[in-house]
C-alpha cells in the first residue's frame, strides 16, 4: 500500500513553527469554528480536561487547553501528559531504525534475541500485533505485583518474567490481537541489539532528532512531584480521583512515556517527513499490514478500510489516509493523528479517562477528512 507523502515545511522542532498563527479562516477547525465550539462545550460540562493542537503544513490552526493539570495548576500548551499506549509508536520507530541499519530483520525470530520464548514468533508478528503472546496487563501477577515494584530494573524484569510465563493465545501469524506484551518484548530487543537501555535509545534516536525536548520516561515519584506533569484524574462513582499513586513505577516500551502537544506534533512531522527513518522504511512503518475489519471510535465516522501498521493504525477515510495511535488508562486519554495528504496533524492529550477523549478526536477527524461519514 502506497501513501502520498508531503515534504515538511519549515524547520522541524523550531518553536515558532508551531506557534505561528494560521491565516484568518472560516474553517470549522479554526478559532470559533465548529470543532472549537464543540470542545468548549465539552469542557464546560467537565467532559474534557487537557490540551489540543491542530496544525496544517506546520502552522497552528487551533490550540486550546482546558481543565487542571493538578491542584492549583491549569493545563496549558506546555503541560506534560502521560501518553499511555501512544508510546508504542516510539518502540516501533526504534525497532525499525535497527532494521534499517541491518542489525535486526523483520523475519528474525524472537527466540534468536531473547531467551525463554517459543520459536515461530518473528519481529514482524510483534510489530503487527499478530504474535499470539498473551496480554500480561490482565494477569493478577501484574495487577498485584507491579504495585510493589520500585525501580526500573524491577519493572523490566518483572514484566518480562510474566510474559514468559503465559501460554500463547494463538499460533503466530494466525490472528490479530492488540498486544502490549508484544511491544514490551520489542523494547527488550531494542535494548539487546543496541547495547543501550530502551529509554536511552529512544531519547537519543527518537526524541532528540525529532526535537522533542520535554518528552521523557518519568518515574512515579517524578510524576507526583513535578508540577509540569498533569496528574491522572480517573472517574469513580464518587467523582474524579487522582490515581497517580496507583500507576506503575515507570513507563515502558508499551506505555506511559510523557510528552506535550508540541513535542508530539514534532514527532508526527518528523515521522511522516522521513526524518526518523528513510522514506522507504517510513513507508514500511505507516503502510497497512493486518486488516482489522470495522474499526471506529465513533458511530458517526467509519473508515472505508482499516489496517494495523507497524505501530499506528492506518485508516482510509473519504479516500484519505490517516495514521493514528491512541492511548488510554484511568485518568489518561491521548490521540496523535497524521494526515499526509492534507499535511494535517492532530494531537489531543488529556488527564481524563479515554472515553472523554475519543469523541473529541473523532470530531476533529471527521472535519479534517471532509465532514462525511459512511
Amino acid at each position: 500500500m502506497t501513501t502520498t507523502r508531503r515534504s515538511v515545511l519549515g524547520l522541524l522542532g523550531a518553536t515558532p513553527l508551531l506557534l505561528a498563527a494560521a491565516p484568518a479562516t472560516a474553517s470549522p477547525l479554526g478559532p470559533e469554528g465548529e470543532f472549537d465550539r464543540f470542545l468548549a462545550e465539552r469542557a464546560a460540562r467537565d467532559e474534557f480536561s487537557g490540551t489540543v493542537l491542530l496544525t496544517r503544513c506546520g502552522q497552528t490552526v487551533l490550540a486550546r487547553s482546558y481543565g487542571k493539570a493538578r491542584e492549583g495548576v491549569p493545563n496549558g500548551p506546555d503541560t506534560i501528559f502521560a501518553l499511555a499506549s501512544i508510546s508504542k509508536l516510539f518502540t516501533a520507530v526504534a525497532l525499525v531504525q535497527l532494521v534499517q541499519q541491518g542489525k535486526v530483520a523483520f523475519h528474525a525470530q524472537l527466540s534468536d534475541h531473547l531467551a525463554g520464548f517459543p520459536a515461530g514468533i518473528t519481529v514482524h508478528h510483534l510489530l503487527s500485533h499478530s504474535s499470539g503472546l498473551a496480554e500480561y496487563r490482565q494477569t493478577p501477577a501484574f495487577q498485584e505485583g507491579s504495585r510493589a515494584w520500585s525501580s526500573v530494573g524491577e519493572v523490566w524484569d518483572g514484566t518480562l518474567a510474566i510474559i514468559r510465563s503465559l501460554p500463547a493465545e494463538f499460533a503466530p501469524g494466525s490472528a490479530f490481537r492488540y498486544s502490549s506484551s508484544g511491544y514490551e518484548v520489542l523494547g527488550a530487543i531494542v535494548a539487546e541489539v543496541s547495547g543501550l537501555s530502551y529509554y536511552d535509545y529512544v531519547r537519543r534516536n527518537v526524541f532528540t532528532p525529532a526535537g522533542m525536548s520535554t518528552s521523557d520516561f518519568f518515574t512515579r515519584p517524578q510524576w507526583q512531584s513535578d508540577r509540569r506533569i498533569a496528574r491522572p484524574y480517573a472517574s469513580r462513582p464518587s467523582g474524579r480521583v487522582d490515581v497517580v499513586d496507583q500507576t506503575t513505577f515507570v513507563g515502558s516500551a508499551a506505555g506511559n512515556a510523557f510528552s506535550t502537544v508540541r513535542d508530539m506534533t514534532r514527532f508526527a512531522r518528523a515521522l511522516t517527513g522521513a526524518k526518523l527513518l528513510n522514506p522507504a522504511y517510513t513507508e514500511l512503518v505507516l503502510g497497512g499490514k493486518e486488516p482489522i475489519g470495522r474499526w471506529t471510535d465513533s458511530p458517526d465516522i467509519v473508515p472505508q478500510a482499516a489496517f494495523q501498521a507497524y505501530g499506528p493504525l492506518s485508516l482510509l477515510l473519504n479516500d484519505q489516509w490517516v495514521h493514528l495511535h491512541n492511548g488510554g488508562a484511568p485518568g489518561e486519554g491521548a490521540y496523535v493523528e497524521m494526515y499526509p495528504d492534507g499535511d494535517w496533524v492532530s494531537v489531543i492529550l488529556s488527564n481524563y479517562d479515554p472515553q472523554f477523549v475519543a469523541p473529541v478526536a473523532a470530531r476533529a477527524r471527521k472535519l479534517i477528512t471532509g465532514g462525511k461519514s459512511r
